[in-house]
């Protein structure tokens, strides 16, 4: 009986050590967070890094440490640079954001930073297929993105740019090998070459204008969304079969322009109130 209450108080013992002991490595792995933490803010990454991957050796299941590590190698990602410390660095952004979502699907700051981190990536990329391909993984990304949040509007805005990416450098290439000036009013004059083109370029023209008027939804006064979508109405315009539809095209995007360079003005007119209306007159004696 004795020996039984023993061995009873003995397991108890262990048992308080060991969770203990796992509680003070909490501890230490959340002062190793808020060190690191203070390190991001102060913008000294590396350092950040080495706090936050203590923090995660000491609690491999501690998420907010976990993202903080994969930010701290997205934030010394060059975009761009395709040095191998800097491609190092991409891969371990990735590798730590995946972690992430591993555990966490749901985390729209990873899905967001990997979404950017591709779309990065991409403007690298030396040929037009290599960047394509890195923007369509952008883009897969982004499309989740939408999906955990659908009023993000710089999601529907980033997924126009990439399909004005895709598309214009094909056409200016194909208005080349034609002898056709890049400003020379369209459409294509080759009926072959047009018919190609509008294979390869008019569902991702329709879908990055529908993404732009989505993100112009979301927010009336976009005026980047707006020059993108000109740019887009123009890009469709060049694959029209005739010089009626091509003008329409034409023509709405140059309302886009306008109405564009209104936003400004109409943003210009508010800050200059506001500014006036915090000056001060000095008093008059």
């Amino acid at each position: 009986m004795k020996r039984k209450i023993a061995l009873i108080l003995l397991t108890a013992f262990l048992l308080g050590i060991s969770l203990a002991s796992a509680g003070c490595q909490k501890l230490k792995a959340r002062d190793e967070l808020n060190k690191g933490v203070q390190a991001y803010k102060g913008a000294k990454y590396a350092d950040a890094v080495e706090h936050f991957k203590a923090a995660v050796e000491l609690d491999p299941e501690f998420p907010t440490a976990r993202l903080y590590l994969a930010m701290s190698y997205f934030s010394q990602y060059i975009p761009g640079a395709t040095s191998e410390d800097n491609v190092k660095m991409a891969r371990s952004a990735e590798a730590e954001f995946m972690t992430v979502l591993n555990a966490n699907p749901a985390d729209e700051v990873a899905v967001e930073s990997l979404a950017s981190l591709y779309y990065n990536e991409a403007q690298g990329e030396a040929s037009l297929d290599d960047k394509i391909t890195k923007l369509a993984k952008a883009t897969e990304w982004y499309d989740k993105l939408i999906a955990l949040n659908p009023n993000k509007k710089e999601a529907y805005y980033t997924l126009g740019v990439i399909a004005w990416a895709k598309t214009y450098p094909r056409r200016m290439t194909a208005r080349s090998e034609l002898g056709m000036k890049p400003d020379a009013p369209g459409p294509i004059k080759d009926k072959k070459k047009l018919a190609e083109l509008r294979e390869r370029n008019m569902d991702a023209v329709e879908k990055g204008i529908g993404y732009l008027q989505k993100a112009i939804d979301l927010d009336n006064e976009y005026d980047d969304a707006m020059a993108y979508i000109n740019l887009l109405y123009r890009e469709r315009a060049d694959l029209q079969e005739d010089a009626a539809e091509y003008d329409k095209d034409i023509d709405l995007a140059e309302n886009w322009v306008e109405r564009s360079l209104n936003i400004k003005k109409i943003r210009a007119a508010r800050e200059a109130e506001k500014g006036a209306s915090g000056i001060v007159n000095a008093p008059t004696e």
